[in-house]
């Protein structure tokens, strides 16, 4: 690879960042299921896993972001220019933005219902004392539909600059966040 610079993430930042990635796939794909159901009861059962899995993918955001507050990203090439870095950063911070506040938004959402969260069976997150407001609560599920929304072209823009990296310049960036390759 030409200008290769491939120093490795840590292991912990590689499975964090695979398992957030794989649950918002699959978060995504829990609200285009819930779409199709027949009734509002089995809507909201389906809805009730993406609630779940919205509150593991926070934990798991949080855990990333205090992992690479400790132990910082290797440094980027040296050869992007000082526009791609910013832009990288600004990506970086919008998509973890997304990732913390979206389950935040999500819980004052089912408060404003009344509504707890049970986290698969296992545990059940109280409504935050708020007053129940089921047109307040609609209006921002609606926001929080818009921010899912935002995050994907996100996270569809930080795939393609990974590729385009990788591919066009040749600089083996994706396998900085990828455990099978031995160059890092």
């Amino acid at each position: 690879m030409s200008g290769e610079h491939t120093r490795k993430y840590s292991g912990l930042a590689m499975a964090l960042h695979w398992l957030v990635a794989l649950a918002v796939i699959v978060s995504w794909l829990i609200t285009q299921w819930a779409d199709t159901a027949a009734t509002r009861e089995a809507r909201l059962e389906i809805m009730g896993n993406h609630f779940a899995l919205g509150v593991l993918i926070w934990l798991a955001v949080l855990l990333r972001f205090v992992h690479r507050l400790r132990t910082p990203p290797p440094p980027s090439n040296p050869a992007y220019s000082e526009g791609e870095r910013a832009l990288a950063k600004l990506a970086h911070l919008l998509i973890y933005a997304l990732l913390l506040t979206m389950p935040l938004v999500g819980w004052f959402a089912m408060s404003k219902y009344g509504s707890s969260i049970s986290v698969f069976g296992m545990v059940e997150i109280p409504p935050l004392p708020l007053e129940p407001d089921p047109e307040t609560a609609a209006a921002v599920f609606e926001r929080h539909a818009l921010a899912g929304k935002v995050l994907l072209v996100a996270i569809a823009l930080h795939i393609l600059a990974s590729l385009k990296h990788t591919i066009i310049d040749g600089d083996g960036n994706i396998f900085r966040m990828l455990p099978f390759d031995k160059s890092g």
